[in-house]
């Protein structure tokens, strides 16, 4: 009945538990005297993982589990954002069995009493814990005293990392903490929730207790929800899976390079001194904010409405923004009072926008501009400027009863874990130069549910396109999780591979990672996976069988073996192509995909002195 209450559709609901029960099944069984088992679950930036792990923690609970500790990011934002999840979701659900020892105000303090003084049938005590060395040290003093050993022994012990890849991994002051927590823990499940887990899939699994020895899961992409293939398409392949690929909606617009220097300082320029301006794309990204906003209100949809600008990591930066934004606010406001007033770049605005991107894609009447117009004012008038950094006083909150507007200038504690709640357009022209850092940066991934046609982004040509290519890394990337899932194998016995980009870097912690060319000399392959209940897969698998065994008998010389078997020499390589193309493989076998293979022939015969003109076929 977790999300029951909260009015979740019966299918999401049933996702969740499917897949939360995935997790829970590769942990071990919690009968057992000890055990040390880390794992890893990869979802999508912005996807629910949050809520997955809240599920995990549940049934955990009914496991009898007694102590869950969630190291919950690097910024007091995203802490503080979980413990109120987490205190919704299973302290209100379970007011007897979870004790909190954290708040949303207050991250761990020793409590007076040692662990054992608490342990109780039916208790669980819940830790939610920045990633912070202070804080860690002060849980691991509090669980290591000597009272605390002799009942440790007995402590069924689940660690959720979130952010899995931020702080855990190769950094000389966390990781050790979070091993010798783990260490001092004799039954301890330890579980790594991220959406890039580029660091986590290349530490050394030789030397760091970290490495997700007992599995890597893939959470499924769940209904409606918009990643970075939705958005920017999916650069293509050398091989698309099924016939076209998607080429992502029509929602992002271009920045031009040269107007860099107009939304952060550049070169030596002096931050105290930089006064953004506001160029034709911010006013049009900040107008079609207010009036996506205001069509969501002709929708009836009053949630929380944010527009994210983040354009440098500087503080100063953000400051400069505020007042140019609130000038700006002032000036439409006098604009959209004035009854005489010309809306025809605002009407233009709206009429360009909804033809490119249609409401009817998703079933929904277009609204007209006079219905938006309507809440144009109201949306304006309740919009504020928020800096949310690391030294401002402002931060996003949307706990409060009125829904929130806000336009949102940040820096890193808005780009990564912290959820920009109903974010419907982002101006970013931060550059990247890590896939894991350019994911996070995309806040702008998520559900859009009731108004998944407005949203926009801003951006210049050149990260669109490295976007682009990072649609294609993380669609292989899962592939190939899935790949050893089917196969029952696990991270210790196989590596993930990831595919390169010539001016990124995966992630700033390669780890153990070595540079690899995929080829098929030298591999043999082979497939377990048959439709056999399908008559006509397995006819038309038949027929192309057929074939090549006719153009063997015709083309290569035979070469009989005692007990029936054949084997055919200098069949040319055209038969093994027309066969590759004919004969249907099936779409788990991930290691043989035809086209590739096919792809991989035709380059190697262009080669002078190739040996695959000829075949042997038994």
């Amino acid at each position: 009945g977790l999300f029951v209450k909260d009015g979740w559709p019966e299918d999401r609901i049933k996702s969740v538990d499917a897949s939360t029960t995935k997790v829970v099944a590769h942990t071990p069984r919690p009968d057992a005297k000890s055990w040390k088992c880390i794992g890893l679950v990869v979802g999508y930036v912005q996807s629910g993982k949050t809520t997955n792990f809240t599920g995990v923690i549940a049934k955990m609970a009914d496991e009898e589990y007694d102590l869950v500790i969630v190291l919950s990011g690097i910024h007091n934002g995203l802490r503080r954002q979980t413990q109120l999840r987490l205190n919704e979701q299973l302290k209100e659900t379970r007011p007897t069995r979870v004790v909190t020892l954290t708040d949303e105000l207050r991250d761990f303090h020793r409590p007076p009493a040692h662990l054992g003084a608490h342990l109780g049938p039916g208790k669980m005590f819940l830790v939610v814990a920045k990633k912070n060395a202070a804080v860690l040290r002060r849980l691991i003093q509090w669980l290591d005293t000597d009272h605390g050993k002799t009942s440790l022994r007995n402590v069924k012990c689940l660690i959720i990392d979130d952010e899995a890849d931020q702080a855990s991994v190769a950094t000389g002051r966390i990781n050790p903490l979070i091993r010798k927590l783990v260490d001092l823990m004799p039954r301890c499940t330890f579980i790594g929730y991220t959406a890039t887990p580029f660091a986590n899939v290349f530490i050394d699994p030789n030397s760091d207790d970290l490495y997700p020895k007992d599995f890597i899961l893939n959470l499924p992409r769940p209904d409606g929800y918009f990643g970075p293939e939705m958005i920017f398409g999916r650069q293509s392949s050398e091989v698309e899976d099924e016939g076209e690929p998607f080429d992502g909606y029509d929602m992002v617009r271009h920045i031009p390079e040269g107007d860099l220097p107009k939304f952060r300082p550049v070169g030596k320029q002096a931050q105290s001194s930089f006064s953004p301006q506001m160029t034709t794309e911010l006013v049009d990204a900040v107008r079609w904010f207010w009036l996506a906003t205001a069509a969501r209100r002709v929708r009836q949809d009053n949630g929380n409405s944010t527009m994210l600008i983040h354009t440098s990591v500087k503080t100063a930066v953000h400051e400069a923004f505020k007042g140019p934004l609130l000038d700006f606010r002032e000036v439409s406001l006098a604009e959209l009072h004035d009854p005489d007033a010309d809306l025809a770049e605002w009407q233009e605005l709206w009429e360009r926008e909804t033809a490119r991107v249609p409401a009817q894609k998703w079933g929904r009447q277009q609204n007209a501009f006079e219905e938006v117009l309507a809440h144009l004012v109201g949306v304006v008038e309740d919009c504020s400027i928020i800096l949310d950094n690391s030294r401002s006083e402002d931060r996003l909150d949307y706990t409060g009863d009125e829904p929130v507007v806000a336009i949102a200038v940040g820096g890193n504690t808005l780009s990564r874990g912290l959820t920009l709640e109903g974010l419907v357009c982002s101006l970013f022209v931060r550059s990247a130069t890590t896939y894991d850092t350019l994911l996070q940066m995309g806040r702008w991934f998520g559900y859009r549910a009731g108004y998944e046609d407005l949203a926009r982004i801003w951006m210049t040509p050149e990260l669109e396109l490295q976007f682009r290519h990072l649609a294609r890394v993380e669609h292989e990337m899962r592939q190939e999780i899935e790949g050893y899932q089917l196969q029952n194998k696990t991270p210790q016995q196989v590596a993930v591979r990831i595919r390169t980009h010539p001016a990124m870097r995966i992630t700033a912690k390669m780890g153990a990672a070595s540079p690899t060319d995929l080829s098929y000399a030298g591999s043999r392959m082979q497939t377990r996976y048959f439709r056999h209940r399908d008559q006509d897969w397995v006819d038309k698998n038949r027929q192309a069988a057929e074939a090549l065994l006719a153009s063997a008998r015709s083309h290569g010389k035979a070469d009989h073996h005692p007990g029936g078997h054949a084997l055919y020499r200098n069949v040319p390589v055209a038969d093994i192509l027309a066969f590759l193309r004919n004969y249907l493989i099936h779409e788990e076998a991930v290691d043989m995909t035809p086209a590739l293979m096919i792809q991989f022939i035709e380059r190697q015969l262009q080669m002078e002195g190739t040996d695959l003109e000829w075949w042997s076929v038994a």
